[in-house]
């Protein structure tokens, strides 16, 4: 057995603090394995030790920001990631609280441990109107989007954001940027390629000397503005037209 772990922080405006915005972060990882150099630990620590650092200090922060959210935010660590998102499939067809009623879902899967960057990749980038959420706050650090240049490897389709997507929530998930600032041009696709053939669900993903978490923090300061926001706005987010979701949101909505 392996279990969910949730937090609520409540709304502030009593009649919206029934409505809520969910981070999520899964927790698990690849548990042990035959010894390689001694070590029998897949330690996780980019995928997602890292992920789940980061919605805890966004749950810090937004606990002391002021004013307080108007709706309820959830900060749901999910269990089993890594044996097909089956945590947060559990909870998308088992929710703590229902959901036309949950107004979004950003989820952090990995973060950027190599700097700043001048860029944000938004994985299943144009789907809904949380992209515009997000593109509001990186305007606001002089930053740009671009789209998953990826995107025939389904990266949409392989985190938990997308249990909340298939059930009709608007989820966002976000990667680091290629642009990084002082680095040469090359520097970003290098460090990208390196991880995925290095360290990637390998007993090599461990905290390295080489990490420079300026630019987690700025991602993570960029995704608690996206929730942030979208706590306090006058309306919930919508999926765009064409997206494969929306169907399953308007019906869910009825047309609220």
């Amino acid at each position: 057995d392996s279990q969910n772990v949730v937090a609520k922080l409540e709304g502030s405006d009593p009649k919206l603090r029934d409505e809520y915005v969910v981070y999520t972060a899964h927790w698990d990882h690849l548990g042990t394995g035959e010894p390689v150099n001694g070590d029998t630990v897949f330690d996780g620590a980019l995928d997602n030790a890292s992920g789940v650092a980061s919605v805890l200090e966004m749950a810090r922060a937004l606990t002391q920001i002021k004013p307080q959210p108007r709706r309820s935010i959830l900060f749901l660590m999910v269990t089993a990631e890594e044996q097909g998102l089956l945590g947060s499939q559990h909870y998308a067809t088992r929710p703590l609280y229902p959901l036309e009623k949950t107004v979004a879902n950003i989820n952090v899967d990995g973060v950027n441990q190599w700097g700043r960057t001048r860029d944000l990749t938004v994985i299943g980038m144009g789907a809904s109107e949380l992209d515009d959420y997000l593109r509001d706050a990186a305007q606001e650090q002089k930053r740009t989007l671009r789209p998953d240049p990826e995107a025939e490897k389904g990266f949409y389709y392989r985190s938990d954001h997308f249990n909340f997507a298939k059930v009709g929530v608007p989820a966002l998930y976000i990667d680091s940027g290629v642009e990084y600032i002082g680095k040469p041009a090359e520097y970003g696709q290098q460090k990208r390629d390196e991880y995925t053939s290095r360290d990637y669900h390998s007993r090599s993903d461990t905290i390295k000397p080489d990490w420079d978490l300026t630019g987690a923090a700025e991602d993570g300061r960029l995704l608690l503005a996206v929730g942030y926001r979208v706590a306090n706005a006058d309306r919930f987010p919508e999926w765009k037209a064409g997206s494969e979701f929306k169907a399953r949101r308007d019906a869910m909505m009825g047309g609220k």
